[in-house]
């Protein structure tokens, strides 16, 4: 994409990250009436997201989570590994589980918006993230504060929980894992224990609430 030359030498740089089109489009239209503003350009995988923000340096990368070949976690994790780059990430997404929020922030985002904001909100999010504030609406701020305060599952116990939520008995755990059935109950009782969840199917619906886990399908 080429930069409009009547743009303002100052304006803040933004690469939109989307796998949708009609996603992409929407945003464009909504930057466009910003003098302040400019959309450098476009991404639809995590992939093209890095290779981009290597060729622009945009000040903002407003990302999506859900994104084929890396996802918006890995793009996130990989930026904030690059000591060079400056450019500040907004997650913009579908997702606001608990869980999402939680990584994201702790990966190293600077902002979250669900995807249906309204533009106003966009632009003074865009604004206060490139001028180096972090930015999380209250929805979001509160369920962020709901998972800080709740124990982290480790990702081994994450893999476990995903097994019990298929159905895996202990035994095909521990298979599965490369770990003794012992240290599968280890695991399945530290699993119970933070999620204050009094059995398996108790817990499978906690994981998913928090977004811990996918339903199966």
């Amino acid at each position: 994409m080429k930069s409009d030359p009547t743009s303002p030498t100052n304006a803040i740089s933004v690469l939109i990250a989307d796998d949708h089109p009609v996603i992409r489009e929407g945003l464009m239209r909504i930057f466009k009436s910003q003098k302040d503003i400019e959309v450098v350009a476009e991404a639809t995988n995590g992939e093209e997201a890095l290779e981009l923000c290597n060729r622009h340096s945009p000040d903002i990368l407003l990302l999506d989570l859900r994104m084929p070949k890396k996802d918006g976690l890995q793009v996130i994790t990989e930026l904030a590994a690059r000591r060079s780059s400056k450019t500040r990430i907004v997650v913009m997404t579908t997702y606001e589980s608990e869980e999402d929020i939680r990584r994201a922030l702790k990966a190293g985002a600077k902002g979250y918006l669900v995807k249906g904001t309204d533009p106003q909100q966009i632009w003074e999010s865009v604004r206060k993230v490139a001028a180096g504030e972090s930015l999380f609406p209250a929805t979001i701020a509160s369920k962020l504060a709901e998972s800080m305060a709740r124990p982290e599952l480790s990702k081994r116990e994450r893999q476990v929980l995903e097994c019990i939520a298929n159905g895996r008995s202990n035994k095909e755990i521990g298979q599965m894992l490369y770990i003794s059935e012992h240290t599968v109950k280890t695991h399945v009782r530290s699993v119970l224990m933070k999620l204050d969840a009094i059995g398996r199917t108790e817990a499978i619906a906690v994981g998913i609430k928090r977004g811990l886990i996918k339903p199966v399908s």
